[in-house]
């Protein structure tokens, strides 16, 4: 798979058609090249990068920044992190009961013709794409439409409308659990996640036609994050799992797991809709730690069953719908699939603000509060 290195070719700015000619920065300053590096390697006359959070000025960019499946929980809280600085448009089918006044939400389908109208009628400079639809009980003619005829479009109406920057939340998953994954995997790494596992097969394909995406229009600035487990307040498989009381192990295996907190993806997602920033970043959060020891300080007691014997209970349950994990998951708790962030956090300067621990401990609350 070629992998998408961050662009080097960038348009000068306004800002420098006004400075005297003998104190502009060079062609390789981390200014001009778009990198943020810390405040002290900039030039003096650069202005100082803003932060991502807390109250701040409006910023000088022009247009609004659309969210697709603003209505999730990690929409939510993009939103109301984004409309601080920015117009924010949301689009989902679900209502958006609980939304700040000035957060614009169109409850639409993203397959229809209204679409279009959105990015006609609203100077959109930038989308946060996280109307993925997870759901296994779908069947996969519901999921291929939502995932990928949906994503197409979404692809369409941007390269005619030129909106400058796209941001798709993928996954780490796409590169799937295997018993010869490296202990880490970098962005390089052959997406895998479908291959025992057709569940995978349309995240993948989304993950792929936003690379195809990247190279057929560079005028775009296109990234694509793979986080590795998020948990919060999400209701996600790893989420879900870790609340159980009794969650499954497969006897004989204890795998290494990364997990990253919900609010730390949000970062990671405001500092890729920062102008000049593009590429693929894989995502994590604090630190490693054994599947067993994961449940524990979650506050759960690991449940060990037999490789065939978990198969043919996980497929029972699943008919009975009594439980939510399908038998082809069994492998992301057998085998490794960590990922390497350092690109994140030299291109993108990306750094997880919340503790392994931190995060398990609010997994432990949120269990005892839903009890």
């Amino acid at each position: 798979m070629p992998s998408i290195e961050t662009s080097r070719r960038h348009k000068p700015s306004a800002r420098r058609g006004r400075e005297p000619v003998q104190e502009r920065p060079s062609a390789r300053a981390p200014v001009a090249r778009g990198v943020f590096g810390h405040p002290n390697e900039l030039p003096e006359q650069a202005p100082q990068p803003q932060p991502i959070t807390g109250a701040r000025s409006k910023p000088a960019l022009e247009g609004s920044v659309l969210v697709t499946g603003v209505c999730g929980r990690l929409g939510k809280l993009l939103a109301r992190e984004l409309h601080r600085t920015d117009q924010v448009v949301g689009v989902d089918r679900r209502p958006f009961a609980d939304r700040p006044k000035d957060i614009v939400h169109h409850q639409v389908d993203m397959r229809r013709k209204k679409m279009k109208d959105i990015f006609r009628a609203r100077n959109i400079r930038a989308v946060v794409h996280l109307g993925i639809l997870h759901d296994r009980r779908r069947s996969d003619r519901d999921r291929h439409t939502w995932n990928i005829v949906a994503f197409q479009k979404l692809l369409d109406y941007m390269s005619q409308y030129e909106v400058p920057k796209l941001v798709v939340l993928s996954g780490a998953n796409v590169y799937g659990p295997q018993a010869n994954n490296p202990q880490f995997l970098s962005e390089d790494a052959p997406l895998l996640g479908a291959q025992h596992f057709g569940g995978m097969r349309d995240l993948v394909e989304l993950d792929m036609l936003a690379q195809g995406f990247f190279w057929k229009h560079p005028d775009t600035e296109t990234v694509v994050l793979r986080p590795c487990h998020i948990v919060g307040r999400v209701h996600n498989a790893a989420s879900n799992y870790l609340r159980l009381e009794r969650p499954i192990m497969v006897m004989g295996f204890d795998p290494m797991m990364q997990v990253v907190h919900e609010k730390d993806v949000v970062r990671a997602i405001q500092l890729a809709l920062r102008p000049g920033v593009r590429g693929i970043f894989n995502i994590r959060g604090s630190g490693e730690m054994p599947l067993s020891h994961l449940i524990r300080q979650a506050g759960g007691r690991p449940r060990l069953v037999p490789s065939p014997l978990a198969k043919v209970a996980l497929d029972q349950l699943w008919k009975l719908r009594l439980s939510s994990f399908p038998s082809q998951e069994l492998d992301h708790l057998r085998y490794v699939c960590m990922v390497d962030d350092s690109r994140a956090r030299t291109e993108l300067g990306y750094e997880p603000a919340y503790s392994i621990d931190r995060v398990l401990r609010d997994v432990r609350r949120l269990r005892y509060q839903m009890g």
